[in-house]
């Protein structure tokens, strides 16, 4: 939606889990004088997912937790036992969240689909003793540690789709009604907006539990012609899925609040044909100035026509206590509401089956990006001279050294490729 809509935002630092350590073991047997080594790897970390949930409509939890771990691997053990992996951690977010990792702004992922997104790699375990013996070297007292998890500190970014909206004359008190039931609980964040734009609140009903409502300013003046608030916030609200009718039941500004409520719904269908059609919840607002006769009358009319009506007052605040729980759960018996198509585009990078990419992260610090390397540096044993020699020539062929060249590499440069790390000789 365009001129930056509505946005609901959230800071969090995630961390993936760190591989096990290997084993130092050596074999004990009876009979036998000094058994081989047979120290275990340790386990994978567990890495951070993302999982999108229809049943979560706002970034509200992020607020009040901001740290994700995932589990580390379990460190390898004797008798070449692997240490177990680590569980993942699956963090679940609205559909349509943007991850942005938080210094850059880059796009990490965009949850919009159904299944669980990567965005934080778990550490590889390390491998025990029982590896490292060559026909020479046949006691090895080292094993390698586990590789650190990857961690990020990332920016959620959700554009806020109003779940309910709120319908009625200017002065009925709606906006009273939102700051209440939103600042009825101290977890609000409001949004406002220009003079003639809707204000937001987001309301906290429980434990990944709320919903935003909005309220839809201006039906009467001419709102339906595109007049003051443009088509984007037509468009925004015309996504909510449950309408809250508030009319002033007391009829203190010589209105009939029978005639209001038919008059709203007149100008809900010029507004937008589709909204007109959503559920609504009739709240009878200033029951508190209202006589018994008055509501009873408007009561009756309105659950005639198959309506729920709520007795309301948003001054007083009486009837508004089990307001937000009976939208959710009404929320809850809804078709989710509409998503928004992802508009992120992937990076361009080199093309054909051995591309890479090169980024200087800090000074003496280069990290390369070619997971057809990292294959092959995961299958090489890294201790072997032939197998180093193996590597170091698919750097060259791959022009890879080249680029690291041109880069300004110095001897004694840190170089990354995956979980590896480097010294840069010449």
């Amino acid at each position: 939606m365009g001129n930056g809509s509505f946005v609901d935002v959230a800071k969090i630092f995630i961390k993936a889990g760190k591989g096990g350590d290997g084993a130092v073991s050596f074999h004990r047997e009876k009979f036998v004088a000094a058994g081989g080594p047979d120290g275990g790897d340790g386990g994978k970390g567990g890495d951070v997912l993302f999982l999108a949930d229809d049943n979560l409509s706002t970034l509200m939890d992020f607020k009040y937790k901001r740290k994700y771990s995932a589990e580390p691997g379990v460190n390898g053990s004797g008798k070449r036992c692997s240490g177990k992996n680590g569980a993942d951690l699956i963090i679940r977010v609205p559909r349509g969240t943007l991850v942005k990792e938080a210094r850059s702004g880059q796009v990490m992922a965009d949850i919009s689909g159904d299944k669980p997104v990567v965005v934080a790699k778990g550490g590889r375990g390390g491998w025990g003793n029982a590896h490292f013996a060559t026909p020479t070297r046949q006691i090895p007292k080292f094993a390698k540690p586990g590789f650190p998890g990857e961690e990020f500190e990332i920016k959620l970014e959700l554009k806020l789709i109003a779940d309910v909206g709120l319908i009625g004359f200017p002065n009925v008190g709606k906006s009273t009604l939102i700051s209440v039931i939103s600042a009825a609980k101290p977890k609000i964040a409001n949004y406002h907006f220009t003079t003639l734009t809707p204000v937001l609140g987001v309301v906290q009903v429980g434990p990944e539990a709320s919903f935003v409502a909005a309220d839809i300013p201006g039906l009467i003046e001419g709102a339906s012609e595109g007049i003051g608030l443009g088509h984007d916030f037509l468009r925004h609200v015309e996504r909510c899925r449950l309408l809250l009718h508030v009319v002033d039941v007391s009829g203190c500004e010589g209105r009939d609040p029978i005639e209001d409520f038919e008059k709203i719904n007149e100008e809900l269908v010029n507004f937008s044909e589709q909204l007109s059609t959503r559920p609504q919840i009739v709240l009878g607002n200033k029951c508190d100035i209202a006589t018994e006769e008055q509501i009873e009358t408007f009561k009756a009319y309105i659950e005639e026509k198959g309506l729920v009506f709520l007795p309301i007052s948003a001054a007083t605040q009486q009837g508004l206590r089990g307001l937000p729980g009976m939208v959710y759960e009404r929320l809850q018996q809804l078709p989710p509401v509409q998503t928004y198509e992802a508009d992120y585009v992937a990076p361009v990078k080199t093309e054909g089956p051995r591309s890479f990419v090169i980024t200087q992260t800090e000074e003496h610090v280069f990290e390369i990006d070619a997971p057809w390397l990292e294959r092959i540096l995961e299958g090489s044993d890294v201790e072997d001279y032939e197998s180093l020699q193996y590597f170091q020539r698919q750097l060259g062929d791959s022009g890879i050294l080249d680029e690291l060249v041109k880069r300004g590499v110095q001897e004694d440069d840190t170089i990354k490729i995956g979980e590896f790390e480097f010294d840069y000789v010449f």
